[in-house]
């Protein structure tokens, strides 16, 4: 294991502040809850405004690829920051889990991804896994690919879909063109990011990657390690809102975040989101260094931040009284976000299985 420095550099710092201001001014809460009533207007000119005018799409991208040759580090620091508005963007799905799909086999496609001209969506269901099967569809003698995967995530916002299909020599990669797919939108618990079923009909592919499985494992490990980020930064919302409320709020002639009980919570609540970082933070240092800890790291991180993320959301809702539980305020965002991230690239419970296989823990 290489010796991972944790703490955030100047330049880190400084695209969290830029990326910040960009979602404050862009991105407010009524129109993430606009989703909800079908309103997605928000979503193509905000993702311009991530992928293109700030050119975050390709951070994951080498430079003589079109790309920014940034790390996870950097693309942690978007999450952390995209988690704490629950922007409806497809920064996840395509400029991290499908891009590091494509990284290994170095396809043309990158740099259109980079560039923000495309995006792409990998065509697994968002629940699965790194170790678990892979869901393949069928490799017609044409080339072409046929069947059918539920719950996508980013499905909708891609022009190209990354499609794990097996052939005679196993499950390889291909490319399909979003217009030669069907997709059903489904109704998330999450509208911020909307998942969809897609049908294939004898569709055009392209193939990118001949390992089909190792590059949709390496894509779902750097999404398991990086969604850690995103669930910090819900978490971190919910309890800064949730204290800031709480030192203005007054019952029985008191603010309520004087409480002794109150500040108990707030505490524990803390101790937690602060642990969550350092899990988080430690799981995008192993995937940017590519340190063998990484597939121990990223599980840490998905059987711990779900949970701490989901935790921070309940208390935000509780602990804001009668105004947590209405629509108007945001706090229902981030408890969406919060649960439905906590399936996201598997459960807590099943990376907690998984922990005790690779340290080789005893039954």
């Amino acid at each position: 294991m290489n010796d991972l420095n944790l703490v955030y550099t100047e330049v880190e710092d400084e695209l969290r502040g830029v990326v910040s201001a960009v979602l404050t001014a862009h991105c407010a809460p009524a129109a993430v809850t606009a989703l909800y009533d079908g309103d997605r207007a928000l979503v193509a000119g905000l993702w311009k405004n991530i992928a293109v005018d700030l050119g975050l799409a390709g951070l994951l991208v080498p430079e003589e690829l079109g790309g920014a040759g940034a790390s996870a580090r950097e693309a942690a620091v978007v999450l952390e920051e995209l988690g704490r508005f629950a922007a409806p963007v497809p920064f996840l799905t395509s400029a991290v889990v499908a891009t590091t799909a494509l990284l290994g086999a170095a396809d043309p496609l990158l740099g259109a991804l980079a560039a923000g001209e495309r995006t792409a969506a990998l065509a697994v269901p968002l629940s699965l896994a790194p170790d678990e099967p892979i869901p393949a569809l069928t490799l017609g003698a044409d080339g072409s690919l046929s069947g059918t995967v539920t719950s996508v995530a980013g499905a909708l916002e891609a022009d190209v879909l990354l499609v794990p299909a097996a052939g005679p020599d196993g499950i390889a990669l291909y490319a399909v063109a979003a217009a030669d797919a069907e997709l059903a939108p489904v109704v998330s618990l999450d509208m911020s990011r909307h998942l969809a079923d897609l049908t294939l009909r004898a569709a055009p592919a392209r193939r990118v990657a001949g390992d089909g499985a190792d590059a949709v494992r390496r894509a779902l490990t750097a999404g398991a390690a990086l969604l850690a980020s995103e669930q910090y930064g819900v978490a971190r919302w919910c309890l800064e809102d949730t204290v800031a409320y709480l030192k203005e709020r007054r019952q029985f002639g008191r603010v309520v975040g004087g409480f002794q009980a109150i500040k108990h919570r707030l505490a524990d609540l803390y101790t937690e989101i602060e642990s969550a970082a350092a899990a988080a933070r430690y799981a995008a240092a192993t995937l940017a260094a590519d340190d063998a800890d990484l597939p121990v790291a990223a599980s840490v991180a998905q059987a711990y931040c779900g949970e701490v993320a989901v935790h921070a959301a309940e208390e935000a809702v509780q602990l804001h009284g009668g105004m947590g539980m209405t629509w108007e305020h945001p706090a229902h965002l981030y408890l969406k976000r919060a649960k439905a991230d906590q399936i996201a690239f598997g459960t807590a419970g099943h990376h907690r299985a998984r922990l005790a296989e690779l340290i080789e823990l005893p039954a």
